[in-house]
């Protein structure tokens, strides 16, 4: 039943031809709907022939003429119409075999799907696919695609990802670059692996391919305390991660110069350990990289900026706001400016050490609703309480650890407000919450 239709938008195509919730589609111009590639390649054309089977068996032949492009209206039951693919690899730098047990199971599992690149925008690393897959990629011109590549050194590759077959990566890379397929890239960063002139012959690689691929991302490797029996590998600190800012700089300086921007970034945690301010706004371009942590403290700051104009002067509130140990300098400026300039309003911001996973973990995103709770129990909270958007599952009022939103606001009696992690509504949030005097 993957092709099963569980939606049908009103005004639709799909509704005026009479398809209905619970009807499968099988074929688009007689050839078989294996995976959602096939359905967006084939529903683009102005004249098809869709056929459906109906709950009851029968089945329907529906000639549709349309605007190119133009789309039916349904929605499947499974989004990629087909198992997703699992990864092959056994990366030493894993963050999911870091995870304790007892988590909600989905958690636990490892896609290496090229279908999931296109539609969610995962990281892929390409080792499961073969030339057909790299073919049916350029043919279907799934673009862009989002790469984990981390070296392509091939012995190193083969060793951090612990798949003999992982060396081959710039050889696929090259391919999809000629065939017209935009790549994004990234690289987990473990010192003493695949960091300093390790990385830089990577990055100098990779430019070879631009502009197909346009950017590349590099993380710090995240360490958990549940890390047991696994490969050894050291954590940044203060000095190596401003040696690396340092390092990058270089090359960094020499692509601006080449072709406007940096094209290597790297995440805000390096900023943040090393004690340095982030880059400029226009050193992130267009924030392409947020996903990756890229840029998040400045885009903050400079919404927060913006839109501090549009705070209500004659209004009043109390607030909490609650957030992890990376973000926690930058949330505390910026409230103090808020209150600056309103001192009616008050903003307490809460810093949550990560104990779940353990304090290595420093971003909000993977802050656990227990970890809220307890330190919450400590503090005097405001009226409402303040978290982030990108510390819930994808359009869920739940954390990591299944504790919902809801649980925590009855706990404490607080109604939970949730903000982008960009901070462009913080001020509305504070505007629409607070009473006028």
């Amino acid at each position: 039943m993957k092709n099963k239709i569980v939606k049908v938008e009103k005004g639709s195509i799909a509704e005026e031809l009479g398809i209905e919730v619970g009807d499968k589609l099988i074929s688009i111009n007689d050839i078989e709907i294996k995976d959602v590639i096939d359905y967006k390649f084939l529903i683009t054309d102005e004249f098809i022939v869709v056929r459906i089977e109906k709950e009851n068996g029968d089945i329907w032949d529906l000639e549709i003429e349309k605007e190119y492009d133009e789309k039916l209206g349904i929605e499947f039951e499974n989004s990629i119409l087909d198992e997703a693919t699992r990864c092959s690899n056994n990366c030493i730098f894993c963050f999911i075999d870091q995870l304790p047990k007892g988590m909600r199971k989905t958690l636990y599992f490892k896609d290496d799907d090229s279908r999931l690149s296109f539609l969610q925008g995962n990281f892929i690393t390409l080792t499961n696919m073969n030339d057909e897959d790299i073919n049916r990629i350029i043919k279907y011109k799934i673009s862009p695609i989002n790469v984990s590549v981390h070296t392509t050194n091939p012995e190193l590759r083969v060793k951090m990802l612990n798949n003999r077959f992982a060396g081959d990566i710039y050889k696929k890379l090259e391919k999809l670059a000629k065939g017209g397929i935009e790549i994004n890239c990234q690289i987990v960063l473990c010192p003493g692996l695949n960091n300093g002139n390790e990385l830089k012959n990577t990055i100098e690689d990779l430019f070879k391919l631009y502009p197909s691929i346009k950017n590349v991302a590099a993380v710090p490797v995240g360490i958990t305390k549940f890390r047991k029996g696994l490969f050894d590998i050291t954590l940044y600190n203060k000095e190596s991660s401003k040696e690396e800012i340092i390092n990058m700089s270089k090359l960094q300086k020499k692509y601006i110069e080449k072709i406007g921007y940096p094209f290597i970034r790297l995440s805000d945690e390096f900023y943040v350990m090393a004690g340095m301010e982030v880059p400029n706004e226009e050193f992130y371009g267009e924030y392409e990289q947020l996903e990756d942590g890229i840029g998040m403290i400045r885009i903050f700051k400079s919404n927060i900026k913006r839109s501090l104009k549009k705070l209500k002067k004659n209004v009043k509130g109390d607030f909490t706001i609650v957030t992890g140990v990376s973000a926690f300098d930058t949330i505390k400026e910026a409230a103090d400016q808020i209150m600056k300039l309103n001192n009616k309003i008050k903003l307490n911001v809460i810093k949550i050490t990560n104990k779940f996973f353990g304090e290595t973990i420093t971003v909000a995103g993977l802050l656990t609703g227990q970890d809220i709770i307890e330190k919450l129990k400590e503090c005097n909270l405001g009226q409402y309480i303040i978290i982030s958007k990108n510390m819930l599952k994808s359009d869920e009022k739940i954390f990591l650890d299944d504790i919902k939103v809801e649980d925590i606001e009855k706990i404490f009696g607080k109604k939970m407000l949730i903000a982008e992690y960009t901070g462009e509504d913080l001020i509305d949030i504070l505007n629409n919450f607070s009473k006028e005097e």
